[in-house]
């Protein structure tokens, strides 16, 4: 890393937020993959994956204009710790209920609504809360540093559950609520928020601000809502467990590195652009690196190989970190301070979308046209619209800094 990157880790405030990250991080993962397997092992029904990612998106909508409103008006750390406490609460049940073998399908979708519930108030939080941890000129830096820390532990956290599985679910679900509550004591140790940005009672007018701000922001809608489509058509993460035990014929541990595998593309990459932040054609290469994750997301449908899925994911996350860096540091520069909060809740909407509702996406189009085709068909549908919105944003895509 460079020096400037390297006197981020240095820097408290933004070591603990770092940490914090990771365990989050490891413990969404390590969550994520015992869920995934956990309903497949009960029901075998590949629309089930899909319906777990339906589930945990609702809350994204069903509060969208609350969690932006909380995180500009309250203390960010402190709303921060308490979805973490409730992330480990619904890791505590689950161990519960994985110890007296009661766990079953309707409890994992209640689960799934609650953990989907306390992300939706995190996700904005912790994005608005980065800008406030260090200097303006540093936070391209800080974005992909912190990008880091979740792909290291997206690295090791899935394969370490996918392992732990294997002795059954109650021995991922302990760790995960140990890493939940050690995540909660770190962000408490962040400076407290003296001043809240937005005051008085939530409003319609205050609610929609952030959507207001986005749409009149043509640059920043284009890039969101890229990534929205983008993911949402070529996700194939919900699909996972279907290729690691009919397709790819491996068990738990394999599902586990499948899932490891683009973080550690995405990490790799994320220590290159922390020395080499991308300072010049923005616009042009988070496109390029879309249309990369499409492709990618083609080769991994059609593969039969194990080792070669594997590496093609790596490639699939490292596009998928150039993305995500020019994105995330774009948003939040171009955004100031009173509003983030409220335009990370609608980022955090569209992310969801791209992610849970995608999962949701893949299962259905799964359960109709089968698992390859499925996953073939979204890598098309994401080059057809990276192609696209070159056309429907121009300046975007010719965009040649970030702020």
């Amino acid at each position: 890393m460079s020096v400037e990157a390297t006197s981020l880790l240095r820097h408290r405030p933004f070591l603990a937020f770092w940490l914090a990250r990771v365990c989050t991080a490891s413990a969404f993962q390590m969550i994520t993959v015992a869920i995934g397997w956990h309903i497949y092992e009960l029901t075998h029904n590949v629309l089930d994956l899909g319906l777990v990612g339906l589930v945990e998106f609702l809350p994204r909508v069903l509060f969208m204009l609350h969690t932006g409103h909380v995180a500009d008006r309250y203390d960010r750390r402190r709303i921060a710790s308490i979805c973490q406490i409730g992330q480990g609460l619904v890791a505590v049940a689950l161990v519960a209920g994985a110890s007296t073998d009661s766990v079953t399908r309707e409890m994992i979708f209640v689960m799934a609504f609650l953990l989907g519930t306390a992300r939706a108030f995190e996700m904005p939080t912790t994005q608005a809360l980065l800008p406030n941890i260090v200097p303006t000129m540093l936070f391209p830096r800080a974005v992909a540093a912190s990008a880091s820390a979740m792909q290291a532990a997206t690295i090791a956290a899935p394969a370490f559950g996918g392992f732990l599985y294997a002795f059954g679910a109650f021995w991922v679900y302990t760790p995960t609520a140990v890493l939940y509550f050690i995540a909660c004591v770190l962000v408490m140790t962040l400076p407290s928020r003296q001043a809240p940005a937005t005051q008085g009672k939530a409003t319609l007018e205050s609610l929609l601000a952030g959507i207001r701000f986005i749409r009149s922001r043509p640059d920043i809608f284009g890039a969101i809502s890229l990534d929205l489509f983008a993911v949402l058509l070529g996700g194939a993460t919900a699909l996972l467990p279907v290729f690691a035990r009919d397709i790819l014929l491996t068990g738990p541990w394999g599902l586990g590195l499948l899932r490891s595998a683009p973080a550690v593309g995405a990490l790799l990459m994320s220590f290159w652009l922390a020395r080499f932040p991308i300072e010049r054609n923005v616009g042009r290469i988070m496109f390029l690196s879309v249309g990369i994750f499409g492709v990618t997301t083609i080769a991994f449908g059609l593969s039969t190989s194990f080792w070669f899925s594997l590496a093609v994911l790596v490639v699939l996350g490292a596009a998928d970190m150039i993305s995500m860096v020019i994105r995330g540091a774009f948003v939040q520069l171009e955004t100031p301070d009173e509003m983030r909060g409220r335009v990370s809740a609608v980022n955090g909407l569209f992310i969801g979308a791209s992610n849970q509702l995608g999962e949701f996406e893949s299962g259905v189009t799964a359960h109709w046209l089968g698992t390859v085709p499925a996953v073939v068909l979204g890598g098309v549908g994401t080059l057809v619209v990276t192609g696209l919105w070159m056309k429907l944003f121009p300046t975007l895509a010719k965009r040649d800094r970030l702020h």
